[in-house]
Order: structure tokens, then C-alpha cells, then sequence
């Protein structure tokens, strides 16, 4: 598959033309940093093309983007899955649709809530395993949809943070039913669409979703695509990106997606079908210690509680092994692969894992034993995201409105939205994942 982007950095940066534009490295490298960074980093010069206007070879990169995945239409990101989540919802509020969203979404989703004035209509999945994942159940979905008579859309994260998945087909029929447009959050998901079934969000229905490339797939961190499957949404994707993005978007970035696309073209389905059976064998030989949650088989999350030890006591372990995981909590570990890793990395982690498992302490605990539920909204999103604020201890937060959201990524998953009272629960949650300081409204 032709990389236009790619191309054509690498043809300018081979030309010796004198830089009498920006950035200001003019293609020399810096200090210990690799040359090859600084030689394709340039700007919108003549003939590179304009992220937000494209026309030429960003255009035809992404046209080869929406044939991979088949999509109507696909729009680059260079800052991550969160400008295309606020494309995304301001497209919605332009077309007044009130906005149904499951609780787990990323911090992302309400900054851009504050920033378009967006009210959120909440559903709470059946949480396993703390806040990051739970079941998604169609008839509270249905509910929501039935609860009010204007046009709306429905926002869901899958996969989530664990690998659990929704079923996006059969939330697409019931969206189709009632008029709403379903937008994910697929941030976990670019690979899905070159599994042996295909299950990515376009191709179940979805109306728009948004991919982190560089989560999944071998691309720059920053690296994201906007999709849609509606015609009519095509020509609106950049004006929304623009709206937040940078008007000096990293041509490196773009250039990792471009790059990406042939190995896409090329690779990820002989690379895919190598991975999944060592994938497989791995859960297998270690299912006897380790109880793992179900879904996209890229994502090994091991129920730690569940398991008997402590998901951050497991995470110590295998860093003193070689292996850096994703996140870690007392209840969960999550380690990401990639189809680009290689069986002997798997073999890597198979070792680690049986180290941890055998130099760590079994516990018997007890889950926390707070409550899942939503907390009072005392005013709106934006009105308390953009009002005067205080940071205080958590234990002296029951009562107050939470401010702009304060929650460490990764994970990212709020527990007390802007411009909720926070209540006994919310500060159970808040100790049981460390989090010693929340941001209040100011009284």
C-alpha cells in the first residue's frame, strides 16, 4: 500500500533544500536525539499537505484508511482518540441531541462535555471489578432511549479499559430504532477490524467511533482516527477536529498512521493469527493460578482479587522480572499486547507471570464494600468544570460539588463527575484507588 506521507517526508528531507520555515530545528537533530526524528518533522509547507483542510497526501492516506477498515470516511488525529472524541460530541450538539452515556467513559468525554455546555444522561453498566468495566444491559439502554422525546445518541467505551467488549451490533439496531446515533469509544479497539471476524464498531453498526492507533497498533503515541459510516457526516469530521485540534498538527505522528496503513495492508492478519493460539496457550497453562476476564484477546487482564493476590503487588513483581504492565489496582491487572509483538515476547511475559505468581502473597480479602451508584448532580457540568475551585483531602470532600475532574491516567474513569455532590460512596471509591486530593467548587 503507497505511505503518501511518508513519502513525501522522506523525499524533502533527502532534498537539501534550506528550511526558511518552521520548527525551528531545521532537520538537525538535537543533542542524543535520533536524527531521522528531526529529518521528516517539518510543517505545511507546498505539497505537504494541511490536516484540517486536506486535499492532497493526507487526503489520499486517509482514503486509504476508510478502504482498510470500511469506513464512509476517516479523519486523522495527532492528539490522540481525544480530539476525535470532541468531534465527535460537537457534531452531536450541532444536531441538538441529548447526550446517554455509559458511567466508565474516559476523563476525555467530560472535558469535552464541559467545554460544549453537553448535560449527560448516565447509565451505569453492572460493575465487576471496580469502576473501569461491567455489563452493559440493552434494556437500560432502551430505558434511556425512551425517556425522552427529542433526538439523541448513545455513547459507549469498548472495549473498555479491561478488553471487555459491548455488544455494538445490537446496541447500532436499538439506536437505529429510536432515531439515536451510537458514537464509541473503540480507543482500545484499530485491530479489531482484522480479527478473523471482524469487530470493529464500523462494521457493527456503529454511526462514529474513535481509534488510538498507537494504543494497539505499531504507531506514534498521539496517533488516532475519527471514523464514521454515515455518508453525512464525511465532510463534517475535520471542521469539528478543528474546533480543538492543533493548527500544527505532528507530521511524525501522521506519518506513523500513514506507515501503519501498509502494515495494516500487508501484515496484521499473518501477524494476528501467529499471536492468538500463544495468546490462548498462555491463558490456558496459567488458568489454574490467574482468573482472566473475557474479551478482545489483546487485552490479558487478570482478575487479581479474584485471584487471591493484589493486582499492584503482581505489577512489582513483574517489573522486577522485565515487564512494565499497563495499570495495576488491588483488584485488576492489565497487560496490553499488540499483533506486533512476537511469540518470544509472550514467552517473556509467561515466565514473569509465574514468577509473580509464585513470590507473591495470597490474600483472601474482602472487596471494598462501597456502593455503585450516582451521585446527586447539583448544577451543570461546564458551570462547575469553569467555576473557582479547591483542592482539599478526600476524607473533608462528602458534601461538596466536584469541580473539573481529578483522576490520574491511566485509568482515567471519573468517579465523581463535575458538578456532583460527592458522597459517602464516591469517597470509599476515591480511597480505594489512592486518590487523596479532589478538586471542589469553591463555597
Amino acid at each position: 500500500m503507497e505511505t503518501p506521507i511518508y513519502d513525501f517526508l522522506e523525499s524533502y528531507a533527502s532534498s537539501g533544500i534550506l528550511r526558511a520555515h518552521m520548527p525551528g530545528h531545521k532537520g538537525r537533530a538535537l543533542y542524543g536525539l535520533p536524527g531521522q526524528l528531526f529529518r521528516l518533522d517539518i510543517t505545511e509547507i507546498k505539497g505537504a499537505d494541511s490536516l484540517f483542510e486536506a486535499d492532497g497526501i493526507i487526503a489520499r492516506s486517509e482514503r486509504n484508511t476508510a478502504r482498510l477498515y470500511g469506513s464512509a470516511a476517516s479523519a486523522f488525529s495527532a492528539g490522540g482518540s481525544t480530539l476525535c472524541i470532541q468531534a465527535m460530541l460537537a457534531l452531536m450538539k450541532q444536531e441538538g441531541r441529548r447526550v446517554i452515556a455509559v458511567r466508565n467513559v474516559h476523563r476525555a468525554f467530560l472535558n469535552a462535555a464541559a467545554l460544549l455546555d453537553l448535560d449527560v444522561q448516565w447509565i451505569l453498566p453492572q460493575y465487576s471489578g471496580g469502576i473501569l468495566t461491567g455489563e452493559l444491559r440493552l434494556t437500560d439502554v432502551e430505558a434511556a432511549l425512551a425517556s425522552g422525546g427529542e433526538p439523541a445518541c448513545v455513547y459507549v467505551t469498548s472495549p473498555d479499559y479491561t478488553g471487555r467488549m459491548a455488544d455494538i451490533a445490537a446496541l447500532s439496531e436499538l439506536c437505529c430504532r429510536y432515531g439515536a446515533r451510537l458514537l464509541v469509544d473503540n480507543a482500545h479497539g484499530a485491530h479489531l477490524a482484522f480479527l478473523e471476524e471482524n469487530m470493529h464498531p464500523i462494521a457493527l453498526g456503529a454511526d462514529m467511533c474513535c481509534d488510538s492507533a498507537h494504543k494497539m497498533l505499531p504507531a506514534l503515541t498521539g496517533a488516532a482516527v475519527l471514523h464514521t459510516s454515515r455518508e453525512e457526516y464525511a465532510p463534517k469530521l475535520k471542521q469539528a477536529m478543528s474546533l480543538f485540534g492543533s493548527t500544527s498538527p505532528s507530521y511524525l505522528v501522521m506519518a506513523s498512521i500513514d506507515l501503519c496503513n501498509r502494515y495494516i495492508a500487508e501484515r496484521i492478519r499473518s501477524d494476528i493469527s501467529v499471536l492468538l493460539p500463544v495468546l490462548r496457550s498462555l491463558r490456558e497453562e496459567l488458568s489454574s493460578e490467574l482468573v482472566f476476564a473475557q474479551g478482545d484477546p489483546f487485552h490479558i487482564t487478570v482478575m487479581a482479587a479474584e485471584s487471591g493476590f493484589d493486582g499492584r503487588e503482581l505489577a512489582e513483581l513483574l517489573r522486577v522480572n522485565g515487564v512494565e504492565c499497563e495499570y495495576a489496582d488491588s483488584e485488576l491487572l492489565v497487560l496490553l499486547m499488540s499483533p506486533h509483538m512476537t511469540a518470544e515476547d509472550v514467552a517473556g511475559l509467561r515466565a514473569a507471570l509465574l514468577s509473580a505468581v509464585s513470590g507473591a502473597s495470597r490474600s483472601k480479602r474482602s472487596r471494598p464494600a462501597f456502593e455503585m451508584k450516582l451521585p446527586t448532580m447539583a448544577c451543570a457540568i461546564r458551570e462547575a468544570a469553569f467555576a473557582p475551585a479547591e483542592e482539599i483531602d478526600v476524607e473533608k470532600s462528602e458534601g461538596r460539588i466536584c469541580a473539573s475532574v481529578k483522576v490520574p491516567c491511566p485509568p482515567a474513569v471519573p468517579i465523581a463527575v463535575s458538578g456532583e455532590i460527592i458522597d459517602r460512596s464516591c469517597v470509599e471509591m476515591f480511597r480505594a484507588y489512592g486518590i487523596k486530593t479532589v478538586l471542589v467548587v469553591r463555597k
